[in-house]
């Protein structure tokens, strides 16, 4: 089988993806990286084959930042990129409406590799749970919308969708409206545990979950030697902080100058996806930019985090704690799952109450670090068999897939293309002529 893994090129969603690639490969299968050229050296050091999407028109289309905005661009990239790798299957990230309509027009399966929690409506169950800053409805519904208008972008709008359409308006009508919707592929594979679910809270029956699916690029030991320098300096105990997007809640360097100045920690700040890093020249604070994460909470009794699920998933499967301070996207229902399971602490987003003081008694909470040591084992439990699991995964999706007829569409001269040989796309008129670009696939 030939697979494309279309993901998302931030290393948050790409190195899950390639997890999941390795195993494929392992079992056969033939697996090229499609993203931004960025993410090349991380596709080569995972052993797999990589096409920059620039080379296909996709500028900018696999960036977290510019997901809402730039699903045309991903769509045409991967149509073009798929059709050139004679891809039977994509592998892609949560979010990626370009690739998810990629997929409908070429009448292959495509899978979703999803973050530690479920982000949308719930089959059945959860009542009573917190509506942390937005409802799961209107969650649901914000993003069927960008969806939505990247299909009409794409001038898909008018013909059925492979899926039973879950339109705003259906999703709005019917209980959950998540088991039939476009969001969730053929297969969305969660990489968190059941616990951090709502209690009583049932998945959608297209949702799995399936463990961390932990990869990252190896450290460079020059790198990680600079850093044991500098934090010898200080002799403190090590605070590992992992910034995520703002989403306009604010800076948080007054917070964090304030925490390690003249304190009982340091603090190694991953800088992340954010810009103009502010720490004051006297606090304790060393800032870096690296790929990998791993051995940097390895070095760290406590990890803070916004709430998103590479450094949560990176600081569980390390037996760390957390404090969180969740701003949009994801996060705070991350945020409240770690709270309820104990594992967590709550860092408000101003420097009141006394943040440094919060800090000390997360880190000398002996039941907390115990809470998310428990749920850090039974992450790593399921790491270690979830890449077998969402493999297996992908390939009785494909199985699936095969079994059932192909979509029928109408040549509308709207249209982008119409199912092909072995359901492949080909341009309309018939001929069997592929998109070529400078780069080819294996």
């Amino acid at each position: 089988m030939n697979i494309l893994l279309c993901p998302l090129s931030d290393g948050g969603y790409l190195y899950p993806a390639l997890a999941v690639g390795r195993e494929l490969r392992l079992r056969g299968h033939r697996v090229s990286v499609l993203g931004r050229t960025g993410a090349a050296p991380f596709a080569a050091e995972a052993g797999l084959p990589f096409a920059a999407a620039e080379e296909f028109g996709g500028e900018r289309a696999f960036s977290v930042a510019r997901w809402g905005v730039t699903g045309l661009a991903q769509y045409r990239a991967t149509v073009r990129a798929a059709r050139q790798a004679r891809a039977d299957l994509l592998v892609t990230s949560v979010l990626c409406n370009g690739a998810l309509l990629a997929a409908e027009t070429l009448d292959v399966p495509v899978v979703v590799i999803g973050l530690s929690i479920h982000l949308w409506t719930y089959r059945s169950g959860g009542d009573g749970e917190p509506q942390y800053g937005r409802t799961r409805e209107n969650r649901t519904l914000e993003t069927l919308a960008l969806y939505e208008a990247t299909r009409e972008e794409a001038g898909l709008s008018a013909r059925p969708s492979r899926w039973r359409p879950a339109t705003v308006a259906t999703a709005a009508a019917t209980a959950g409206g998540q088991d039939e919707s476009p969001l969730l592929g053929d297969a969305l594979l969660l990489r968190g545990d059941p616990e951090l679910e709502y209690p009583g809270a049932e998945l959608p029956p297209r949702v799995h979950q399936v463990g961390p699916l932990p990869w990252e690029p190896a450290a460079d030991p020059g790198d990680l030697a600079a850093v044991d320098t500098a934090l010898a300096r200080s002799g403190k105990p090590v605070v590992y902080v992992h910034l995520g997007r703002f989403f306009g809640g604010g800076t948080p360097w007054p917070r964090l100058n304030a925490t390690f100045t003249g304190g009982r920690y340091q603090a190694v700040v991953e800088q992340g996806r954010t810009a103009e890093p502010c720490p004051a020249p006297d606090a304790d604070i060393l800032l870096v930019r690296k790929p990998w994460l791993g051995p940097l909470v390895d070095r760290a009794g406590l990890v803070l985090t916004a709430g998103t699920s590479a450094p949560v998933l990176g600081a569980l499967l390390r037996g760390r704690p957390l404090g969180v301070t969740p701003n949009g996207s994801e996060q705070p229902v991350l945020a409240g799952a770690l709270l309820r399971a104990g594992a967590a602490v709550h860092l408000p987003r101003t420097g009141e109450p006394d943040q440094a003081g919060l800090v000390d008694a997360a880190w000398r909470d002996d039941r907390l670090r115990s809470r998310a040591h428990r749920l850090g084992r039974r992450l790593a439990d399921a790491a270690a068999d979830g890449p077998r699991r969402a493999a297996d995964l992908v390939e009785q999706t494909a199985r699936t897939s095969a079994r059932q007829p192909a979509t029928s569409r109408e040549n509308h001269g709207y249209s982008i293309s119409r199912p092909g040989p072995r359901g492949r796309g080909e341009p309309l008129g018939g001929r069997a002529a592929v998109d070529r670009s400078a780069l080819r696939l294996p």
